[in-house]
C-alpha cells in the first residue's frame, strides 16, 4: 500500500464501493419507506432521514479514519487487507445492527429474535431501552477514548507538537508511568460524583470497564504481535493492531448509534444510514494510507487525536446534558480542518525556506 502503487488512483476511485454501497443502501430505504409508510412523501422523508444519518456517521467518524490510516501503515499488507475487509464487515453489520440489539437483549433481558421482533413491531419502546442504556455506554466509550488520545500526546518519542507548548509538557510528564490512566480516573471520579446518586455507581463502573479494555487490548496487542514479529521477523502489527482497530471504532460507533435514535426510532433505517457513512470511513482510510496524506500534512494526525480527546468528554458529558450530535460531528471536523490548515502552511514556509 504505497504511493507509487497507487497513485494512479484518482480520489473518486477510492469511493467507487461507497457509491455502490449508497446505491444499494438508498434502493433499500426506499423500499423501506413504502413498506413503513405506504406514501411517496413517507418514503421521501426515510430517504433524508438515511441522508442525515449517513453525513452524522462521516462527520462523527472522519478523525476515526485518521487514526485508522495512522495504525494501518504500521500493519503487515496481509492484516491490511483484513481488516478493510472483515473490518469493515464486523463496524457495518456488528456495531450498526447486532450492537443495539445486543443492547436491547441485555437491558430488556430478551432473546436476540425478540429484539428483532421488538424493533419491528415497536420501535418507540425500542428507542427508549437504547437510550436508557446510553450512560453506561458513553461512560465505557468515552473512557476508551480519552485513553486513545492522551496515549498519543503523552509519549516520550513523539517529536512533532502541533500546539507546541501543551505537547512538549505532555512528552516531558509522559515518562511518569500510567500518567494518562491518573489523568482519565480524574476525570472518570469528576463526572461520576456529578451523576445523580443511582447513577453514579453505574457510570464509575462502566468508566472502569473501558479502561480495563483499552489496557487489556494494549497488552494483548502487544503479545500477539510479539509472536509475530518472532515467526516472521517483521516488526509490523497484525491481529493486535487490528483488535485495537476494531475496538476503537466500536467506541467511536457508540456516540453515533445512541444519537441516531434521536432522527429514527427504526433500527433498519438507522443501519443503513450508519452503514453507507461507515463505508465512506471506510474509502477515506484507504486514501489516506494509498496517498501518504499523514505523511504530507504533518498536524492532520494531531487534529484527529485532540477531535478524539474533545469527543471523550463531550460523551462524558452527555450523561449530564444534552450535547446536539451536529456540534460533536461539526467540533471535530473545525479540529482537523485547522490541523489540515496548519498543515498546509508549514509545507509552504518549508518549501519557501529551500
Amino acid at each position: 500500500m504505497t504511493d507509487a502503487t497507487h497513485g494512479h488512483k484518482s480520489t473518486l476511485g477510492y469511493f467507487r464501493w461507497a457509491f455502490l454501497f449508497t446505491a444499494v443502501g438508498i434502493g433499500l430505504g426506499g423500499w423501506l419507506g413504502w413498506a413503513m409508510t405506504g406514501t411517496l412523501e413517507g418514503t421521501l422523508s426515510v430517504l433524508f432521514i438515511v441522508a442525515v444519518l449517513s453525513v452524522l456517521e462521516i462527520s462523527l467518524s472522519f478523525d476515526n479514519a485518521i487514526v485508522n490510516a495512522n495504525k494501518l501503515k504500521t500493519m503487515t499488507p496481509v492484516w491490511q487487507r483484513r481488516f478493510l475487509t472483515w473490518g469493515i464487515l464486523i463496524a457495518v453489520f456488528g456495531m450498526r445492527i447486532l450492537f443495539p440489539v445486543l443492547i436491547v437483549v441485555i437491558a430488556a433481558r430478551i432473546g436476540p429474535i425478540d429484539a428483532l421482533v421488538l424493533a419491528a413491531s415497536d420501535p418507540g419502546r425500542y428507542s427508549e431501552i437504547m437510550h436508557d442504556a446510553h450512560l453506561p455506554i458513553a461512560a465505557f466509550g468515552g473512557t476508551f477514548l480519552m485513553m486513545v488520545a492522551l496515549s498519543f500526546f503523552f509519549d516520550h518519542e513523539k517529536e512533532v507538537h502541533w500546539i507546541r507548548r501543551l505537547e512538549a509538557w505532555a512528552v516531558r510528564y509522559a515518562s511518569i508511568r500510567g500518567i494518562e490512566v491518573a489523568v482519565v480516573l480524574v476525570f472518570l471520579i469528576l463526572f461520576s460524583r456529578l451523576q445523580d446518586d443511582g447513577q453514579a455507581a453505574t457510570f464509575l463502573r462502566a468508566g472502569v470497564w473501558g479502561l480495563l479494555t483499552f489496557l487489556l487490548v494494549e497488552v494483548l496487542g502487544g503479545v500477539l504481535d510479539r509472536k509475530q514479529q518472532a515467526v516472521t521477523g517483521a516488526a509490523q502489527g497484525g491481529l493486535g493492531a487490528f483488535l485495537y482497530l476494531e475496538v476503537l471504532d466500536a467506541s467511536f460507533s457508540f456516540d453515533g448509534v445512541i444519537g441516531a435514535f434521536a432522527l429514527s426510532q427504526n433500527l433498519f433505517v438507522i443501519a443503513i444510514g450508519l452503514g453507507i457513512g461507515a463505508m465512506y470511513v471506510r474509502s477515506m482510510t484507504i486514501m489516506l494510507v494509498e496517498k501518504g496524506t499523514l505523511t504530507q500534512y504533518q498536524f492532520l494526525e494531531h487534529g484527529a487525536f485532540y477531535a478524539i480527546l474533545v469527543l471523550s468528554v463531550i460523551m462524558y458529558a452527555q450523561t449530564l446534558v444534552h450535547v446536539p450530535e451536529v456540534i460533536t460531528g461539526l467540533g471535530g471536523a473545525l479540529l482537523i480542518g485547522i490541523a489540515l490548515w496548519s498543515s498546509v502552511r508549514l509545507n509552504r514556509r518549508m518549501a519557501a525556506a529551500e
